[in-house]
């Protein structure tokens, strides 16, 4: 049984904290250029964001650990996540007033 520890340790989940990361910052610079900044509106995106992606990320792995006919989840769950986070980047850098083709339709 690996350490749990380890579950954040893979490539994945650096690739998830990495996009969340960059996700947060532009967010706050899109709020500031907007005049909408608000210090609670970051705690609540980081707790949702944190604990329903890297955590639940991790205990899917977990899982798939012991149970290896559900590892086909793994990846899914992986592309799943990338794709909500790239969509959040792109809103939040048509916030910042970056024409982007295509960014009206999210």
């Amino acid at each position: 049984m690996p350490d749990f520890v380890d579950l954040f340790s893979n490539t994945q989940v650096q690739i998830i904290v990495a996009l969340i990361a960059v996700d947060v910052v532009l967010g706050i610079l899109g709020a500031v250029v907007r005049k909408e900044f608000r210090l609670g509106k970051v705690a609540s995106f980081m707790k949702g964001s944190v604990l329903s992606y890297v955590f639940g990320y991790a205990v899917l792995e977990l899982v798939a650990q012991g149970l290896p006919s559900l590892g086909f989840l793994v990846p899914v769950a992986f592309a799943l996540i990338v794709v909500a986070q790239l969509a959040s980047v792109v809103r939040n850098l048509k916030k910042l007033g970056l024409p982007l083709p295509g960014a009206d339709k999210m």
